[in-house]
């Protein structure tokens, strides 16, 4: 199982950043795929999830309305695109593979991508 994460940076304050997961080795289609992130300092924390068909998604609270998960299954991508950043969305974000039942669990992990918003 391979995930990778790619498309971090630095961004300013109130700007975005779009983030891919790109997949391999499994069958991306039947899983649902999240996102978490870690700052400096801090335990990760769940950031979004969505489903194997990309019907619903699931966003925790201080990003919910700011960030936006979909995937291309034919691509087996999934994004996450990042708008109104703020300093504490700092972070490295990862991508994995889950279930929901009912909470998003993760299954595996891949490489992350360290994001860095500036004040």
């Amino acid at each position: 199982v391979q995930l990778q994460a790619s498309g971090g940076g630095l961004a300013q304050t109130g700007g975005s950043l779009r983030l891919s997961c790109v997949a391999s080795e499994f069958t991306f289609s039947s899983y649902a795929i999240g996102w978490f992130r870690q700052a400096p300092g801090k335990e990760r924390e769940f950031v979004g999830a969505i489903a194997w068909n990309g019907g619903s998604t699931y966003y925790e609270g201080s990003v919910k309305g700011r960030f936006t998960i979909s995937r291309d299954n034919s691509k087996k991508t999934v994004y996450l695109q990042m708008n109104d950043l703020k300093p504490e969305d700092t972070a490295v974000y990862y991508c994995n593979r889950g279930y929901f039942g009912p909470d998003y669990s993760p299954l595996d992990w891949g490489q992350g991508t360290l994001v860095t918003v500036s004040s």
